[in-house]
């Protein structure tokens, strides 16, 4: 079973200069679906024929022997038969908006979370109780710490329409499962001299130890950098042992990178700092073929997986994670490597925060970089594990064996892609199970009809009792010429077409009311109103009342 997926190069390509996780999370996601597409075509389901050519030219680089299809939003009948729409990011409600045009159990939808701390994010967390969201849609939360806000962003809103209409309202979530993210752990095996002919490509001695870090070099958005750095040094000085640091990434701007290289300068000047372009798959190799141990001390709210730890445990490293967000659920403390204990500011002392934000003080940036000025890792713990696996080579190894057989048992995107399957196949069940809902609207309110929204702009309106009669003596050529003007050329797919207006000539040259000529040509009304109002507005027919 594979969805139709929403589908922007910018959610699944990682050949781009500013590469995130999730976008790596997207690559991923899409080959686990082309390699469960057993033949049938994947559909990418996106407005625009450049998007669905990148989407053809994605799918078929994954697998020459795959189909790709093109579903454009206009046909929810082809997506209907599909029954399933995952889209890359939080935004259920507007895709459910969307869906109330043909029927809230039309088909379900799936999201997933990356970010929770924008306030486009929080935003769609909140919204999922006012939003027509049904229980056989999901939002994917990559892990318990993800769930956990989206509780608390719920329950405040929650108390918030609560205050706002003085009731206890009958509110409808769709479901929240626990998945992670995955890596397709085949990438990250090596061949036998791979780890020695990268080292030496990087001048790194047999008796020296190689602690990695991969991911954004932003100390701001990602990890800071100086307990890792400081832990390094302090390990260099009580072991003696020759330590190098690969940082493996890409840097924002030049003052990031100056802040980085400075850093490594004055707080670890006894460890070897190398830095590695993250953005090409070469490179990211090789760094992670020159490793012994991986470090990544995650200390920022934007984060809510961490894929680069799994990544580690694939390639068969022992890693060393701060006690944060969704690396509690992925690396077990004393058996694939050590989480350090992290402190942060409790409830209440990131009001001001908050609210500089909100009202344009501070940049999405600036709150994420200034929020985690207040989180910190145990140094000491931290200087104390690494030196652990700085000198234990057998520990080093045990570690890294356990990680692998853990990546592979639960984050390989085999067995994740299934998890999505079986939700999916829930989903189903509950979609199929479910009673009518009475009396839905047939769109959003903020998105009518214009011709609803507008109804009192007009004198009159056109209705199935207008009559529609030609000009006097206009003939129906006068069309053909006055649809290829520019004044309306640029509206040929909403205007009529010339063989329609030929047919419909010789009805209403005496006259003939807007049900009738439905009626005749088998038509809806709407059409048939569309088609006068053209008429009308080029001078080509007259319209009256019905009666008058």
């Amino acid at each position: 079973m594979n969805p139709a997926i929403v589908f922007e190069p910018d959610g699944y390509r990682t050949d781009g200069e500013r590469l995130m996780g999730r976008q790596a999370a997207g690559s991923g996601f899409l080959r686990a679906a082309v390699a469960a597409a057993n033949g049938e075509a994947l559909a990418g389901y996106t407005p625009t024929q450049r998007s669905a050519e990148v989407f053809a030219r994605t799918v078929a680089e994954i697998d020459p022997s795959a189909k790709a299809q093109w579903l454009q939003p206009g046909r929810p009948d082809q997506l209907a038969r599909i029954g399933h729409l995952y889209m890359p990011g939080p935004t259920l409600g507007d895709l459910a908006r969307q869906r109330m045009r043909v029927s809230p159990s039309a088909w379900s939808i799936t999201g997933i979370t990356h970010t929770t701390a924008s306030h486009g994010a929080m935003d769609s967390i909140a919204d999922l109780l006012a939003a027509p969201v049904m229980p056989w849609d999901a939002l994917i939360c990559t892990s318990n710490a993800v769930v956990s806000t989206v509780r608390v962003v719920l329950e405040a809103q929650r108390d918030y329409l609560r205050w706002r209409f003085g009731t206890q309202l009958a509110l409808t979530t769709p479901q929240f499962p626990v998945i992670p993210l995955g890596v397709h752990c085949k990438d990250f095996d090596l061949a036998p001299d791979e780890r020695r002919l990268a080292r030496q490509a990087l001048g790194i001695g047999d008796d020296e130890v190689v602690a990695l870090f991969v991911g954004r070099l932003s100390f701001h958005a990602k990890a800071h950098p100086h307990a890792m750095y400081a832990a390094l040094q302090a390990v260099a000085k009580s072991t003696g042992r020759k330590l190098t640091l690969i940082q493996c990434g890409w840097f924002a701007n030049k003052s990031i990178e100056q802040a980085f290289r400075s850093g490594a300068i004055a707080d670890c000047p006894d460890v070897r700092c190398l830095f590695t372009d993250g953005r090409a798959a070469l490179s990211r190799r090789s760094s992670w073929a020159s490793a012994d141990l991986f470090i990544s001390l995650s200390d920022n709210i934007q984060e809510t997986f961490g894929l680069s730890p799994v990544e580690a445990m694939a390639a068969g490293l022992p890693v060393v994670v701060s006690d944060w967000d969704g690396y509690k659920d992925t690396v077990r403390d004393g058996v694939d490597g050590f989480r350090v204990p992290t402190w942060m500011a409790g409830p209440g002392a990131g009001e001001g925060l908050a609210r500089a934000h909100e009202i344009g003080l501070e940049t999405y940036d600036a709150y994420c970089g200034l929020s985690c000025q207040y989180v910190s890792v145990d140094h000491a713990v931290l200087a104390a594990r690494l030196s652990s696996l700085v000198t234990d080579d057998a520990l080093r190894q045990r570690m890294g064996d356990a990680g692998r057989a853990r990546a592979r048992e639960v984050f390989d995107w085999a067995v994740v892609y299934r998890r999505y399957q079986e939700l999916w196949t829930e989903l189903d069940r509950l979609r199929a199970a479910a009673p009518g809902v009475a009396g839905v609207a047939r769109a959003s309110p903020a998105r009518l009809d214009p011709f609803v929204s507008f109804a009192h702009y007009p004198t009159h309106q056109i209705s199935g009792a207008t009559v529609v009669r030609v000009r006097g003596g206009t003939a129906a050529s006068a069309y053909e010429a006055m649809a290829k003007q520019g004044l309306y050329s640029y509206a040929q797919r909403a205007i009529p077409s010339v063989d329609s207006v030929q047919k419909l000539w010789p009805v209403i040259e005496t006259g003939s009311s807007v049900e009738a000529i439905a009626a005749k040509f088998r038509v809806s009304q709407a059409e048939v109103v569309r088609a006068v109002a053209v008429l009308a507005k080029m001078g080509l027919v007259e319209l009256t009342a019905g009666g008058t």
